[in-house]
């Protein structure tokens, strides 16, 4: 790939990256998450026309596996972060034995998980939901979810590999075959259609894990057919070696620790809407799907910001760091416009695509409005936040999250729990957190010392 063989030659020509540059790196990113939350949009729309228990078991439920999804995928940037570093240097070799030994270790978190699951799902929701009928639902749904640990932890890894290696488009094929199962198998097995058995909501989260193994093959089928595997180091599996996983754990704990805070308030959010009614929650869901499919743009290029800050630092390009994340800002926050104005002109239509009751679609527009308003200040907080990572210092960025997630939490317990307000006003909670993400990574880039971190 371009960006890859000539890295060293741009950072001595430029100070930064031409938009093009990061562009190609970005889109298959983006394509690729595009195509992946086809799966979230599908299980919501099929599930939106089964009941508002189905949807809004789906949404607690995949959250809840999210929780711990997240614990892999942050171990997986810590693993990313590294590839890039040793790729940006042009140590290609050294990429291997991170991927491999990380992969090992992934897998070992994904089996003891699911072992752990066996035993603790049904507890575990009972404790967080108080709804007779959601909770049999969200049992019914996870207790199949929970298998795609297995594949789904492996996925994460190959992720980092090709974003650390700047090979992203990949990512893109990945997903659109995933997505393409997920679409025919939750059709087939949610209504019992192309021969499959009808199965409802266990089909939503049968088809969802399906979808994750087909998406494992096609990275190994990939990566033994069309990658350089001797110039990575990826010719042969070592035995494993606990000094290396120790080395990614020093850079990733602090992120996973970080992503399932994230997520485990997040999960709050749901289990306070929870409790204001099945409605409320059904809204919440709808939403929260425009709300991820919405975060596309400014994931895809905080992926970027990541990987391209920590391969600039390995070449050398440490001056360039503020001047990179403020072009990728610029980027990210003029193509979140043009989407939030779209969802502000047809909200409607827009909604329409998760639920055909009137009622429903009309109760959601003033949610999926702040949510809006939020995007804006997340397309450029995302940015920088992930800048803070791509330099190394994800203890930095724990730290600040874990900050935020504080007044995060305090806000929706005292806003969904005691005040018990609808869930548009409990939807402000996006508007606080990004706003004070933006603000304290800003002042983190500004005022600290991060430049010399070694990983």
């Amino acid at each position: 790939m371009y960006l890859c063989r000539h890295f060293k030659h741009i950072v001595s020509m430029t100070t930064t990256y031409s938009n093009k540059e990061i562009w190609h790196v970005t889109y298959p990113i983006f394509l690729g998450l595009i195509a992946q939350n086809v799966i979230n949009v599908t299980d919501t729309a099929f599930l939106g026309h089964v009941s508002e228990v189905a949807l809004g078991a789906a949404a607690m439920g995949g959250l809840l596996y999210i929780c711990f999804y997240t614990v892999a995928f942050g171990f997986s940037v810590g693993s990313q972060i590294m590839i890039a570093r040793r790729n940006g240097e042009g140590n290609y070799r050294a990429v291997g034995p991170i991927m491999w030994q990380g992969s090992a270790f992934s897998l070992i978190m994904a089996v003891l998980l699911l072992g752990l699951m066996y035993f603790v799902a049904g507890p575990l929701i009972r404790l967080l939901i108080t709804s007779d009928a959601i909770f049999e639902a969200t049992y019914e749904f996870y207790i199949w979810r929970m298998w795609g640990f297995l594949f789904a932890f492996l996925n994460v890894m190959f992720r980092a590999l090709y974003i650390g290696i700047t090979r992203t488009k990949v990512l893109t094929m990945s997903a659109v075959v995933m997505a393409l199962v997920n679409v025919v198998f939750n059709y087939g097995l949610v209504f019992g259609r192309l021969g499959m058995p009808e199965m409802g909501i266990r089909g939503a989260a049968l088809a969802s894990v399906i979808s994750e193994a087909s998406s494992l093959i096609f990275y190994l089928i990939y990566t033994y057919a069309k990658v350089d595997r001797r110039k990575y180091g990826l010719n042969r599996i070592p035995g494993f070696d606990g000094g290396m996983v120790l080395r990614i754990l020093h850079i990733s704990c602090f992120t996973m620790v970080q992503y399932f805070f994230s997520m485990g308030i997040w999960f709050v959010f749901f289990m306070a809407l929870e409790r204001l009614g099945q409605r409320q929650l059904a809204i919440a869901n709808i939403v929260r799907s425009v709300y991820v499919v919405l975060l596309i743009p400014a994931q895809s290029l905080s992926t970027t910001a990541n990987t391209l800050v920590s391969n600039l630092i390995g070449a050398g390009g440490v001056d360039h760091v503020m001047s990179l994340l403020g072009k990728i800002a610029r980027m990210s926050f003029l193509i979140m416009v043009i989407c939030v104005g779209l969802c502000a002109v047809f909200p409607h239509a827009i909604l329409s695509v998760y639920t055909n009751e009137a009622a429903l679609l009309a109760e959601s527009v003033s949610s999926l409005y702040v949510v809006c308003a939020a995007m804006l200040i997340a397309s450029v907080a995302n940015i920088y936040f992930n800048g803070i990572s791509g330099t190394g210092n994800t203890q930095a960025a724990l730290y600040l999250e874990v900050f935020v997630l504080v007044f995060y939490a305090i806000y929706i317990v005292v806003v969904g729990m005691v005040i018990q307000a609808p869930v548009n006003v409990c939807f402000t909670t996006e508007l606080v957190y990004y706003s004070l993400m933006l603000i304290i990574s800003l002042i983190y880039l500004k005022k600290a010392k991060w430049q010399n971190k070694k990983i």
